[in-house]
């Protein structure tokens, strides 16, 4: 969680913040509907940005389904993984924070 990251932030910073995860937060929805219409061939994995995994169930057909079913279960918390580190990366790569103190 990066509520360290976010407490030093300006009020005009948060929107900043929340206007860019906006833009580019993954979404559980999303992920669960590619889940289950193309989970076997790792449709879900792709989106998330994980191509490796993605690749290894698309070649082994989410591993004759075990992998596919194991993710459901998995795939919420790597999305929550996923959306802090692309918090993190807008704190940094627009450098909010640094100015207030």
């Amino acid at each position: 969680m990066n509520y360290m990251l976010k407490e030093d932030l300006s009020q005009r910073e948060l929107l900043i913040l929340n206007g860019e995860m906006e833009k580019k937060r993954k979404s559980k929805g999303a992920a669960a509907a590619l889940w289950f219409f193309t989970g076997g061939l790792g449709g879900h994995r792709y989106y998330m940005g994980d191509i490796g995994y993605a690749a290894g169930m698309t070649f082994t057909l989410g591993a004759l389904g075990i992998w596919t079913i194991v993710d459901v279960f998995v795939f919420p918390k790597r999305i929550d993984q996923i959306n802090d580190q692309i918090e993190r990366d807008i704190i940094n790569n627009l450098g909010l924070g640094r100015d207030s103190k």
